[in-house]
């Protein structure tokens, strides 16, 4: 077997800590001064507390760590019982261990998986799961942060404007398109990356703002049934909303807090329709001067300060985040509907376990990209796929709009 090199190894195990170090960081910033009421307390029927949350990122650290790969006695085992993903329904998630003993869980596992790498340096060789730790402790970190935007709302804020023109679009000539990676850190639903041949069409150069909404909701969009799908107009009879869940202000931040249904709706309102998941990729990754796919719009390197925002934005201040095509906001302003539903590539494998991906390609979950400004950096890669049924309102989700040649 070909050895990997001293220095590439070397680097390895001083990135791992360093990144696991980061997002852990970045988690108990976000929960600081978090109360016990709003720790346990359940805000939405769909979603575990934070509580739960935080307590399921280290029971799935030292499963996959300790337990299964270095083969060490599980941490705390009663613990496992509260924050195993299938330990108990959601709605009976609220009677959490003491707070302080659930951080203290969440140090001890981490401490003992830093130890491991000390003793074992070769677990460091498994990148691919802990790149996949990494991730599933910043999409639970997204999701506490939108369980606290519900639980303690902010307040709505002054209108930002940007002076951008949100009606603008780029055109995108028929031709091949990149969707997936097969890079390291990428997870299976993203793999094996394949070429997809597209027609041309035209796409918004920004998320629609809630600018552009609000004539929606003017025209009164949310009472007109023939701007709604067939299941668009079943989910607003039983879920009589007027407007997106997080809605502040008719300024130029992308709309935030809408389902599927509504982005539908304001995208035949519009004129226009949602784009294929191929068709926001090819959008955010090709550079027609090359001919090339770019790993990000702007290029090879990682998402940094000045590329994107540290909060929802108004679209077009970030023009370092600018793809080569020139759309704006593509990576971390809002999440964005396509109209594309969540299933495998050809020659899909589920990574590291079924239920991750593979439990969800039930023609029931469309798919997002982009990432939120609430998205960990690990994530925010234009290959990355979420999804959600497309009923949900919670995910900071927007979506811009295409439109065929």
């Amino acid at each position: 077997m070909v050895q990997e090199p001293v220095q590439i190894a070397a680097s390895r195990a001083r990135f791992l800590p360093q990144r696991l170090f980061a997002t852990r960081e970045a988690t108990f910033a976000m929960l600081a001064g978090v109360e016990r009421e709003h720790f346990c307390r359940q805000a939405h029927p769909d979603y575990s507390p934070v509580g739960w949350h935080l307590g399921h990122i280290a029971f799935t650290e030292g499963l996959w760590i300790l337990e299964r790969c270095a083969g060490l006695p599980r941490p705390a085992p009663e613990f496992g019982r509260i924050f195993a993903v299938d330990a108990l329904p959601k709605a009976q998630r609220t009677s959490l261990p003491a707070t302080a003993e659930i951080y203290g869980y969440v140090r001890q596992v981490r401490e003992q998986v830093l130890a491991c790498l000390d003793r074992e340096p070769g677990l460091s060789a498994e990148a691919r799961l802990w790149h996949f730790l990494v991730q599933h402790e910043s999409q639970h970190a997204e999701t506490m942060r939108w369980l606290l935007q519900l639980l303690t709302p902010t307040p709505a804020g002054e209108a930002i404007f940007s002076g951008a023109d949100t009606d603008e679009m780029i055109r995108v000539e028929p031709g091949e398109a990149l969707m997936g990676s097969d890079a390291t850190e990428a997870l299976d639903n993203e793999r094996p990356a394949r070429q997809v041949h597209l027609e041309g069409y035209w796409i918004d150069r920004y998320p629609v703002t809630q600018r552009q909404f609000q004539a929606f909701i003017d025209t009164g969009g949310y009472g007109e049934p023939h701007f709604w799908s067939a299941s668009g107009r079943r989910w607003l009879s039983q879920h009589p909303v007027h407007r997106p869940l997080y809605w502040s202000a008719p300024d130029d931040r992308p709309v935030m807090g809408v389902s599927y249904y509504e982005a539908e709706a304001y995208a035949r309102f519009a004129c226009k329709r949602l784009p294929t998941e191929a068709e926001w990729e090819k959008a955010a990754r090709y550079d027609p001067t090359r001919g090339t796919f770019r790993t990000y719009p702007w290029g090879e390197v990682p998402p940094e300060a000045g590329r994107t925002g540290t909060g929802r934005a108004a679209v077009g201040i970030h023009p370092a985040g600018r793809s080569a095509l020139g759309l704006d906001d593509l990576l971390g302003n809002v999440w964005e509907w396509t109209a594309t539903w969540f299933h495998p590539y050809p020659g899909f494998v589920s990574y590291p376990y079924t239920g991750y991906s593979a439990a969800y390609f039930d023609d029931g979950h469309r798919v997002l990209k982009g990432g939120s400004w609430a998205s960990g950096p690990a994530v925010l890669r234009p290959s990355f796929r979420n999804w959600y049924e497309p009923a949900q309102r919670v995910p900071f989700a927007g979506f811009r709009c295409a439109r065929s040649l």
